[in-house]
Formats: structure tokens, sequence, C-alpha cells
């Protein structure tokens, strides 16, 4: 019958301190707890401490004292009944006279107490985590069932403090992975299998420009264009659908990321997806790599530029500079001295060969634009699919092939001269685009909304008759006018007199010099042939012949007949006739030097008597001013011949 009672006693101990407990935990669990057991002890005092071994000290997790929880900081262990309890690792009860039993705890006298029970808990390894323990102001009998509860609820305790040392470890590891996260230099979000943000470091809070509360449930799709969504909706459903799909995948630069403030930037993307039981992640590492787009974009203009300027240079290896004296040529250049510096549209007109490319590097050289590059672009070579992109440029995706962002010629001309050749090839539909940018300076790059603005000036140059390919609706009359501001009409070389002499003395002594060989200088018979030339193709096919003329030439005699067989064609009888005989006649030396000195003679006329120099008879001649000067010293050359 005791048992029964005593059973039934302990139970509603149990269930009274139970139901005081059972939804705490951390600190408010072992409060409720020592409220609560003392109440169903009917004791004045109970306490849980917390012990660290080390410095021999308790430290009050929970201290219940007369109606109240007190606040008590860490106390020693030394010459107290808690001692026993936790170097023992024993139960330790002190039924009376607690406070005789230990003398150098005046704690226990001062608050009057007379019985002591205390419990040790513990860790799985058995170390002594801390003790549970009551106290009474009178005698404390033995009673197994007093013993039972203490120890059940030592044990919570103990699985209590456990796990709020779990927590903390779990805690703090979770506070040295953010401070890890933190400092990583991209964009790191934790996403769950719903694609919402469950994690957010530093850099990416920066890169969305948001909270991290405000982030924190949003969906990350919400944060990226249609495009990226779409794909980061495939690639990680592709993850979970496929069990031997690679459980992380790198997109290069496919997403654009959409922040709060309205900003965006181009990122590349690692995406890694983990399943733990039911629990699962996904890791998006994002890196900003607009600027690394930029970088190469301006790379691949710089290329673009470099490209432009070799082909410069290599066009610029057929004319150092414009050589001439005729009338004709000299009005050309009063007319370049008079526009160049100006920001005036320059329409070049003239025959296939003529020098329009070499005149528009004068305007440009001659411009104040002259720091800034020249640009050009022929517009016959170009297929009209591309033209648009290639005056324009285009964004990454605006069609077939254009897997990068491409700088058209506009913008690699921003500040300096465009120069269009074969201007009346440019297609119709492009010719309004043209107009546009002439008169306000401004377009659109294909495949982008974006406007815009440069500071271009147009150089254009065509052998065609505008006005009749205009007449024939080929033509935008208006761009026509606008392009027209300061037309100059270059002459055909046969409509310039003596310069073709000047011009072919020119190449065939550069040629030579490049092929190592000496040439003799031209015979009267040559010169007449070379003038009597009709030169369809103009000083380009000059340049062409010399060359030819200098590979053929024989002991230093340039064979024009050959490189020209038609010439003669062009000559009357008598002319041919003393032409030959001139060529065939055995000359003497004396014949031969005054030819020398003629030909000097011509030379210093046509450069004004400047002898070095890039103007001067050296030059034409092909010869070291050094060299020059002998023959003129020796030949006896005087400025009155």
């Amino acid at each position: 019958m005791k048992n029964l009672v005593d059973q039934q006693s302990m139970n509603s101990v149990l269930c009274t301190i139970l139901d005081g407990t059972a939804t705490e935990t951390g600190e408010a669990f072992f409060s409720a707890l020592v409220v609560n057991l003392a109440g169903a002890l009917q004791v004045p005092a109970a306490w849980v401490t917390e012990y660290t071994a080390k410095y021999e000290t308790l430290r009050p997790l929970a201290f219940f004292l007369d109606g109240r929880l007190r606040g008590d900081v860490e106390a020693a262990v030394r010459g107290t009944p808690c001692e026993v309890v936790v170097k023992s690792g024993q139960i330790y009860h002190v039924a009376d006279e607690v406070a005789g039993t230990f003398p150098n705890d005046p704690d226990l006298a001062a608050m009057g107490m007379v019985s002591y029970l205390g419990i040790p808990f513990k860790d799985t390894a058995g170390k002594i985590l801390g003790h549970l323990a009551v106290m009474d102001r009178k005698p404390m009998p033995h009673k197994e069932i007093t013993l039972a509860i203490m120890r059940i609820f030592a044990a919570r305790a103990a699985a209590e403090l456990r796990r709020i040392e779990a927590e903390n470890r779990v805690l703090e590891r979770e506070q040295r992975l953010s401070r890890l996260l933190d400092t990583a230099p991209d964009a790191i979000v934790e996403l769950d299998d719903q694609l919402a943000i469950r994690l957010i470091n530093a850099e990416a809070v920066n890169a969305l420009h948001i909270s991290v509360d405000r982030a924190r449930g949003r969906r990350f799709t919400d944060f990226l264009s249609a495009s990226g969504a779409a794909l980061l909706r495939d690639v990680v459903g592709q993850m979970a659908a496929d069990q031997h799909l690679a459980k992380k995948c790198w997109l290069p630069d496919h997403l654009i990321v959409c922040a709060a403030d309205g900003s965006e930037f181009r990122a590349e993307a690692t995406i890694s997806r983990f399943e733990v039981a039911t629990y699962c992640s996904i890791i998006l590492i994002l890196r900003n790599i607009t600027e690394r787009l930029d970088a190469e974009a301006k790379i691949r203009t710089l290329r673009t530029e470099a490209e432009q300027l070799k082909e410069e240079l290599k066009d610029i290896g057929g004319f150092d500079e414009i050589i001439g004296s005729s009338q004709a040529l000299l009005s050309v250049l009063n007319d370049v001295s008079q526009v160049a510096d100006t920001d005036a549209t320059v329409l070049l007109c003239g025959e296939t060969g003529t020098g329009k490319e070499l005149l528009a590097r004068m305007v440009h050289a001659a411009s104040h634009r002259k720091e800034k590059p020249l640009i050009k672009l022929n517009c016959a070579t170009i297929p009209t699919g591309l033209m648009e992109s290639e005056l324009f440029g285009h964004r990454r995706g605006a069609f077939t092939g254009a897997t990068q962002n491409r700088e058209g010629r506009f913008a690699l001309a921003d500040g300096g001269t465009l120069f269009l050749d074969e201007i009346a090839e440019l297609p119709l539909e492009l010719q309004s685009k043209l107009l546009r940018v002439l008169q306000e300076g401004e377009f659109e790059p294909v495949g982008s909304s974006q406007t815009r603005s440069v500071d271009v000036r147009v150089v254009a140059a065509t052998n065609k008759d505008l006005e009749k390919v205009m007449a024939a609706g080929q033509f935008r009359q208006d761009l026509y006018y606008r392009l027209n501001v300061f037309p100059i009409v270059l002459p055909p070389l046969r409509d310039r007199g003596d310069d073709v002499i000047l011009l072919a003395t020119y190449f065939v002594e550069r040629f030579a010099r490049r092929m190592g060989r000496r040439v003799m200088p031209f015979r009267p018979v040559d010169e007449l042939r070379l003038k009597s030339y009709a030169w369809p193709g103009n000083v380009r096919e000059l340049q062409n012949v010399m060359e030819r003329a200098v590979i053929t030439a024989k002991d230093g005699w340039l064979d024009l007949c050959r490189c020209l067989p038609d010439a003669l064609h062009d000559l009357d009888d008598a002319s041919a006739a003393q032409a030959v005989a001139t060529e065939e006649r055995i000359l003497t030396d004396a014949q031969v030097k005054a030819y020398e000195k003629r030909n000097i003679v011509n030379a210093l006329k046509a450069s004004n008597w400047r002898v070095s120099g890039t103007k001067g008879a050296a030059r034409l001649l092909g010869l070291p001013s050094s060299t020059l000067n002998s023959r003129i010293k020796s030949l006896g050359i005087k400025r009155s011949d």
C-alpha cells in the first residue's frame, strides 16, 4: 500500500514538473525546472549549475530561493557540498546539520539551510557538465522517490545543456561560415527547391542593392532577366530530374542580374545542388563580369583599330605623299587646305586609282582631329546583311553568330574621321540611318535600344556620278545633299601632264631600292610612252606598271614596251619613229653624261631646286643626297641650266 502511495506521489510530482517545463528550452527551461522542482518537493531552494573543472567554479543556470529566481554569479565549489557532487560524480545527500558539515561555506548558515541533496549530470562521455541540487531548512530524510525524481530531471537538464552546447557549436560554425562568406569577393546565395532565397552574403546584398531581411524568402528569379530566369529554372530542373547529371553547373555569361534599384549587370554563375534527406539546397555563386566584358570589348576595339592602322600603313606604302606640280593637282590641294580644319563633310569624286583615300588621309591629318583615329570602310566590300553592324556595331545575340558585343565604325571613329569609300554602294535601306548620324550624331547598335552619341567627321568617296545614281532611285537625294557639302573632284592622271613622269620616277626608285636593283633614268622614248598612255587605272595602275618595269628591266634599262604593249599605239607615226630611233641609237659617253645631266636638272626643277628632304630631287631620283650633290658638282650643274 505504501509503495502504491509513493508511486502515485511520484507520478504527481513528475507531472507537476513536466507540465511546467515541457514547452520550455534554453534558459527558460532551467528556470522552469528549479521553480517547479522546488514546488513539487516543497523545499525553499533549488538550483541547476554548469561546472567548469579548470577553474573549479559553478555557473548558475537558474537559482530559485524563497519564491523568486536569483541572478547569482559564478561561485567557487571548494568547501561546499556541491564540491562533493561534481568531483565524485555521485549523488550526495546531507539529511541534517549541513551547515556544521561544511563550516567553510558561510552561505549555508546565512540562509538557514539544514539539509542538502545534489546530483551530477554528465555528457555522453561521462564528463561532469554540472549538477542539480535542492536544500531545505528542515531535515530531509532519505526517500527513493525524491532520488528518482532528481535523477530524471538531472538527465533532462544534461540533455538540454548538451542541446544548447550543440546549438552553440552550430551557431558558431554558422557565424564562422557567415564571416567566410562575407569576405568572399563573389555574391553567394542559398536557394530552396522553389528558388526562394534562404541565405545571402554581404557581396550579394551589395550587388542586389537589398537588405538581408528583404531578400530572404523572395524568389531569386525576381532578380534575373526573363531569359536568365528561364535558364536558371531549366538548369535546376535538369539537375533535380537527372540523377546522372552533375550537380554542379557553370554558366559563363548567360545571366543578366537586375538589382532592386533597377541597375543591371551581366554575371557568370556556378550552380550547385545538394540533397540531405528531405532538405534541398541550391548554392548560386555569382560574379559580376561587366568590367571584364567591357575590358574585352575594349581589347576587341583596340584590335580592330590596330587592324585599321595596319591596313592604313599598308595602303600608305603605295604613296608616301602626293607628288606632282600640275595645275589640276594644285587646285585639289588648295581645296584640301581650305576644308581640312573644319568639320564639314567632304565628298571626294574621281576615277578609280586617282588617290581618293590618300586625299582623305590628308584631310584628316591637316584637321584638328588628327590625334584621333581615322577609320575607313569600303561600302562595296561588305555584304548587305552585315553593313548595318559594320557601321553601327551590334550587341551580343542580336543575330545568329553575334556571340559578343562589337563596336561599329562610327563608335571606333568617335572624335576622329570616318572615311566611307564607294559610298554609292551603300544599301538604300541604310542611307536614312547614315543621314541621321550625319545630322544628329546619334545611332543605335543592332540589337540595342540604347542611343549612342558620337562626334565623327565623315569623308565620303565615289567613282560614280551620284546624280545619275540618285536619278535611278538608288541614292537618297537628302543624303546626297548632306554629303555634298564640300565636293572635291580629283583629276585623272592623263590630265596631270608631267606629273606622270614625276610619279613614275618616284615609283621606279622606290621599287628599285626595295628589290636591291640599280636602274637607269627614263629615256626620252620612255617619257613619251608614259605621257601618251591614257592610264585608265590612274595612279594605282602607274604604280603597278612601274613595279613590273623594274622586275623586267635588263641591264638597268626599263622595258616599258613590254609593260605597256599598247603604249605606242597612242603615238603618231613620226613620234614613234623618232622614239624608236632614239631608243636604239648607241650613245657616246658625252651623250650619256648630257642625258644624265638633263635628267638631274629636270628633277631639281620639279623639286624647286631642293636636293634633300621628302620633297627633294634626291628622293625623286632614288639617290642619297650626298651622291646627288657629288653628281651635281661633277656634271657642273647650275641653277641657270
